[in-house]
C-alpha cells in the first residue's frame, strides 16, 4: 500500500474545506460566549443530530469495535450497544428538561439545581475534572487511534500525525467555535459513512475473502458471528450481556452516553432552537449511531480474522509500528491498507475527519467548562464577551496539547474504554435521580465524585498488584458501582438538604414534575402533579426495542437469515408506529 498523489489530493481537499468552514464561521463566533460555545442557540435538529453522530464516530470507534469482535465475537459489542438505553432515556425524558434549564453548560446546571458554597465548589471542581482530567483522557484515546491510523496508512510517526491534524482541528475549532464544529461535523459524517461502506464492499470482494458468504462460512469467522453470547456459559453471557444491560448503561458515566444526559450531547441540546429541536436531535443521533453505522465495521473486523489472524501477523505486516501499539484494534487500519488508490485516500480522509470531529467537539466543550464554569465564575465574572472568546481559544490550545500528549502514551483503545467506564462507575444513578428526588444535594455529588475517583484508582493501580484475588474488568465495574453508590447514598442521608428557596427555583425553571417534587410543584385541579416521565419511560422502551430490532434485522439480512430478518423488521415497524402514536399529542 502506498498513497498516491490522487489520495493526497483528496486528503488535502478535506483539510482545506475544514479550514474554510472555520474562517467562514469565525466572525459570528467571536461575538460572545453564547455564539462561541452554543452557536447562538439557533441550530436545527437535523444538523445537531448529525453532529452528535459524527462526534461519536471517532477514529477509535471502528478500532474499538474491531478489537471487541476479534477477541469476543460480534456479541462483544453489547459493551457499547447497551448505552442505547441511556440515549433513549435522554431523548424522551431529559432532552426537554435540559433545554428548559437555559444554562450554557451542564456544569452551570449545578448552581441551578443546588445552592450555596457546596454548589460553587462542585461547579469549580467538576469544571476542572471534566475540562481537564476526563476530557484529556477522551482526547488521548482518540489520539491513540489517529496515531495508529497515521502510522499504517500514511507512514507518519505519531507526533507528526497529531501535529498536522491537531493544527487544522485547532484552527477551525478555535476560529469558528461550536458553529464551525457542527458544520464540519456534517461534512465529516457524510465522508465517513461513504468511506466505511465503500471500504467494506471492496475488502469483502477481495480474492482472499471471496465475498460475504465465503467470509461467514470461514471457520475462523463463523464462531465469531453470533449477536448473542453463549447463553449456556455464564462466564460468557454475564460480562458481555447481563452486566451492560443490567448495570453499566445507568451506572457509568461515559462520553456521549451520560446517564441523564450531559457532555457534548447536552451542549448540542443547549444550542437547539427550541425543545422540539433538542428532542429531535437526540432521537436522530441514537437511531443513526446504533442502527445505521456498526455493520461495515463489524464485517471488516470479521474479515481481518482471515487476513491477520493473530497479533504476530499484524506485527509482521507492519514492522515499523512500535510493539506497544500492536493490539487487536490495530486490525482495522491494517485492513484499510489493502485498499486501492483513490478509495484509500477517501477512507483515510474520512477517518482523519472522524478524529478531527471528536477532537474539535471535546476541545470546544472542555474550553466551555474551563472558561464559563471556572475562569468567569470564580476569577473574572465581569469578563466581556470577546474576553471570554479569547480565553476559550487559549483553553482550546492547552487542551489539545495535553490530549495529544496522552495519546502518545496510551497503547490500546480497549484499555482506555475500560478506564473511562470504571472512573464513572456508580455515579450514573445519581445523575438520573437528581432530576426527580429533592434530597439529592451538592454534597451528594461531591462525595460521589471523590468516591468514584478513589475506587477507580484502587482497582486500576492497587488491587491487581496487592491482592491475590484476580478480578475481571466487569467484576471491577460491578464492585466500583456498588461501592461508589453506597458511598453517595449514605452521604446523601447524613449531609444537609438543599434549601427550600433553591429547590423552588429549580422546579419553577425546569418543571421536572413527579412525586419527588410534589412539595414545590404546581398541581392540577385533582391535586395530582402533572408528570410526563411514565410516558417517557414507555417511549424509551419502545424506542430501544425498535432500534435494537433494526440493528439485528440488518445483521440477519447480511447473514442470509431472511425469516429472522422479516420478524425483526416487523417488530421495528410496530415499535415505530406505537412510538408515533404515543407522542403525537405531546407538546
Amino acid at each position: 500500500m502506498q498513497l498516491t498523489g490522487f489520495d493526497w489530493a483528496i486528503i488535502g481537499t478535506y483539510f482545506l474545506l475544514a479550514l474554510g468552514v472555520g474562517l467562514w464561521a469565525s466572525k459570528q463566533a467571536g461575538k460572545d460566549a453564547k455564539s462561541f460555545f452554543l452557536a447562538g442557540r439557533s441550530m436545527p435538529w437535523w444538523l445537531l443530530g448529525v453532529s452528535m453522530v459524527a462526534t461519536t464516530f471517532s477514529t477509535d470507534t471502528p478500532n474499538l469495535v474491531t478489537g471487541l469482535v476479534r477477541e469476543q465475537g460480534v456479541s462483544g459489542n453489547w459493551g457499547w450497544w447497551a448505552f442505547l438505553l441511556t440515549g433513549m432515556l435522554t431523548v424522551f425524558v431529559y432532552a426537554r428538561l435540559w433545554h428548559r434549564s437555559g444554562v450554557m453548560t451542564d456544569i452551570e446546571f449545578y448552581e441551578l439545581r443546588y445552592g450555596g458554597k457546596p454548589a460553587a465548589v462542585l461547579r469549580g471542581f467538576r469544571a476542572l475534572y471534566l475540562g481537564l482530567v476526563f476530557n484529556v483522557l477522551v482526547m488521548g484515546t482518540v489520539s491513540l487511534a489517529a496515531i495508529k491510523l497515521g502510522g499504517i496508512l500514511m507512514g507518519w510517526p505519531g507526533w507528526l500525525t497529531l501535529l498536522i491534524t491537531g493544527a487544522i482541528t485547532l484552527s477551525y475549532s478555535a476560529l469558528g467555535g461550536l458553529r464551525a464544529v457542527i458544520l464540519t461535523d456534517f461534512v465529516q459524517f457524510i465522508l465517513a459513512m461513504i468511506g466505511s461502506v465503500w471500504a467494506c464492499w471492496y475488502l469483502l470482494d477481495m480474492e482472499m475473502i471471496g465475498g460475504l458468504a465465503a467470509l461467514l462460512e470461514h471457520p475462523d469467522v463463523s464462531v465469531k458471528t453470533s449477536i448473542l453470547p453463549d447463553m449456556g456459559d455464564p462466564g460468557a453471557w454475564m460480562p458481555v450481556l447481563l452486566v451492560p444491560l443490567a448495570v453499566q448503561w445507568w451506572a457509568s458515566y461515559y462520553p456521549g452516553a451520560e446517564p441523564g444526559g450531559g457532555g457534548y450531547i447536552a451542549q448540542r441540546m443547549f444550542s437547539a432552537k427550541d425543545e422540539s429541536h433538542a428532542v429531535g436531535a437526540t432521537l436522530l443521533f441514537n437511531v443513526a449511531h446504533y442502527a445505521l453505522r456498526p455493520w461495515p465495521w463489524i464485517l471488516i473486523a470479521l474479515a481481518s480474522l482471515i487476513v491477520f489472524p493473530t497479533l504476530a501477523d499484524l506485527q509482521a505486516a507492519f514492522p515499523d509500528i512500535p510493539a506497544d501499539k500492536i493490539g487487536h484494534d490495530l486490525a482495522y487500519p491494517a485492513m484499510l491498507s489493502l485498499l486501492p488508490p483513490g478509495l484509500l485516500g477517501l477512507v483515510a480522509a474520512s477517518l482523519l475527519a472522524a478524529f478531527m470531529s471528536t477532537m474539535s467537539t471535546q476541545l470546544n466543550l472542555g474550553a466551555s467548562y474551563l472558561v464559563n464554569d471556572f475562569w468567569v465564575r470564580f476569577f473574572r465574572p465581569d469578563a466581556t464577551g470577546p474576553e471570554q472568546v479569547r480565553a476559550g481559544r487559549l483553553a482550546t490550545v492547552v487542551s489539545l496539547i495535553l490530549g495529544g500528549g496522552l495519546g502518545l502514551l496510551l497503547t490500546d483503545a480497549g484499555q482506555a474504554f475500560n478506564l473511562l467506564l470504571l472512573i464513572g462507575a456508580g455515579t450514573g444513578g445519581l445523575f438520573i435521580l437528581r432530576w426527580f428526588w429533592w434530597r439529592i444535594s451538592a454534597w451528594t455529588e461531591l462525595i460521589a465524585m471523590v468516591g468514584s475517583l478513589v475506587v477507580a484508582g484502587y482497582f486500576t493501580f492497587v488491587h491487581d498488584q496487592w491482592s491475590s484475588v484476580v478480578l475481571a474488568d466487569y467484576e471491577k465495574l460491578l464492585w466500583g458501582t456498588l461501592l461508589t453508590t453506597a458511598v453517595w447514598v449514605i452521604g446523601t442521608l447524613v449531609t444537609p438538604a438543599e434549601s427550600d428557596a433553591t429547590l423552588s427555583r429549580f422546579v419553577d425553571k425546569v418543571k421536572p414534575g413527579g412525586p419527588g417534587w410534589r412539595r414545590w410543584s404546581p398541581s392540577d385541579t385533582t391535586g395530582h402533579v402533572a408528570w410526563s416521565v411514565p410516558r417517557g419511560m414507555l417511549s424509551m422502551a419502545l424506542g430501544s426495542i425498535g432500534v435494537y430490532a433494526t440493528l439485528f434485522a440488518t445483521g440477519s439480512w447480511l447473514y442470509g437469515e431472511m425469516q429472522r430478518f422479516w420478524c425483526l423488521a416487523a417488530i421495528a415497524l410496530i415499535c415505530t408506529l406505537l412510538l408515533l402514536r404515543l407522542n403525537k399529542t405531546r407538546k
